[in-house]
């Protein structure tokens, strides 16, 4: 029976530490510099880039409205006058968070989605970041 205390004690702490660890904002906040449209899928993260046919603080404007419409999604930090937003989406059962950064350079929407913990976000932030691009697709060139 101590076995089992034992576990749910270290699940628990697990779950909380999840939940509640500080975030570096310096860390997340910043996109890589891009110089064309396209996609690039990494380990846990999914870079989405594309040329915008609308003004910028328009693009990020509606970014943010559909960011902030998205379930576990808050506002961490920058803003549309800034000119780079990162977002915080975390995962219903566990809380796991993940980042979205978006920045106009240039004429280029930057969307950059990753996780913050592990090796693999099983496709959700490729998932979330198409799922805003197809609600941009007025203001940007398909690939």
């Amino acid at each position: 029976m101590r076995i089992l205390y034992l576990i749910i004690l270290i699940v628990a702490g697990l779950v909380a530490y999840v939940r509640f660890a500080p975030t570096d904002i310096a860390r997340w906040h910043q996109v890589p510099e891009v110089t064309a449209p396209g996609d690039t899928e990494g380990p846990g993260s999914f870079l989405a880039v594309r040329r915008i046919n609308a003004p910028a603080a328009d693009v990020l404007g509606r970014v943010e409205q559909r960011a902030l419409a998205t379930p576990r999604t808050r506002l961490l930090a920058g803003s549309v006058a800034e000119g780079m937003i990162t977002f915080q989406t975390r995962s219903l059962l566990w809380g796991f968070p993940d980042h979205t950064t978006v920045a106009v350079q240039g004429d280029l929407l930057v969307i950059y989605g990753r996780l913050r913990f592990g090796q693999s976000d099983m496709g959700v932030n490729k998932a979330r970041v198409e799922s805003w691009l197809e609600t941009l697709a007025p203001l940007t060139e398909p690939l």
